[in-house]
């Protein structure tokens, strides 16, 4: 059980990390503030859906947090509410899809 705390902690810690990431490309697209720092954080979010391409959909940690649990149900790997986890994905991918089109509109 406090392995699966740890799983969930650093999941929430790397979830919060990358949601201040998307944010920080929205806010320099609406803004225009485009700079390294943008295009790095698009690089970031781009090898994260790499990642979750690669784990068909899912973050490393959850098939971690699979060995640890059995509820496995939506949010158990995380500290979020469960509406949260559960649209996760739709939220932050659509704010991240249009922060990188007000990015390139900028250009």
């Amino acid at each position: 059980m406090k392995k699966l705390f740890y799983i969930k902690l650093l999941h929430t810690i790397i979830w919060f990390f990358y949601v201040l990431v998307i944010f920080y490309i929205f806010y320099t697209g609406v803004f225009n503030k485009v700079n390294i720092y943008t295009w790095t954080s698009i690089g970031l979010v781009i090898f994260e859906g790499i990642i979750l391409m690669i784990f068909k959909g899912k973050c490393p940690l959850t098939v971690l947090g699979y060995k640890y649990t059995i509820n496995p149900q939506v949010g158990f790997d995380i500290f979020l509410p469960r509406w949260l986890a559960k649209h996760n994905k739709m939220i932050f991918g659509t704010i991240f899809a249009v922060g990188t089109l007000l990015v390139l509109f900028r250009l």
